[in-house]
């Protein structure tokens, strides 16, 4: 299967689509990779330039869809960006140092906290989540929970460890 023959056409197929030389340029790339990785897919007797000229229209058909939906997002986003309230700055100041002391404790800390009180998982979907029993998720937990406590009010006392046999 030889490609290269038919790639004019290819090109003035995509500039027609995309209305832009360098978009065209990547659309026709993008295009032959398709074809090139799906190359078992094409029957020989079959007609190659309609075939190709197949790909680059679905391969356009495919970022358009593409790019249409990550400009909904980013305007659903940015609509959202609106009208949320910013936190008066007690609150950032706040945040930022329950982050900070969140990032100082021991990962398997920082992962169960993250998945229960961040993400909202449950204990049981979290612990399977992380290949750990339920128990140990919990230890976990309370000890990091402890711990930006105590980060939170520096006149508390630190947990401390206690021997247990």
């Amino acid at each position: 299967m030889d490609i290269s023959r038919h790639l004019g056409v290819l090109r003035r197929y995509a500039l027609v689509l995309t209305r832009n030389s360098e978009r065209a340029e990547d659309l026709v790339q993008e295009a032959a990779l398709r074809a090139l990785e799906g190359a078992h897919t094409w029957q020989d007797g079959n007609d190659l330039r309609k075939w190709l000229l197949a790909i680059v229209h679905n391969t356009h058909a495919s970022r358009c869809r593409r790019k249409h939906t990550e400009s909904a997002a980013e305007a659903t986003i940015a609509a959202q960006t609106v009208r949320a309230q910013a936190p008066n700055q007690t609150d950032r100041v706040s945040l930022g140092e329950t982050v900070a002391a969140l990032m100082t404790l021991p990962e398997e800390q920082r992962e169960v906290l993250m998945l229960v009180a961040v993400e909202g998982m449950s204990y049981r979907s979290a612990a399977e989540c992380l290949g750990i029993p339920l128990g140990t998720l919990m230890s976990r937990l309370s000890r990091g929970r402890a711990a930006l406590r105590a980060a939170a009010d520096q006149d508390a006392p630190a947990p401390h460890l206690r021997l247990v046999r």
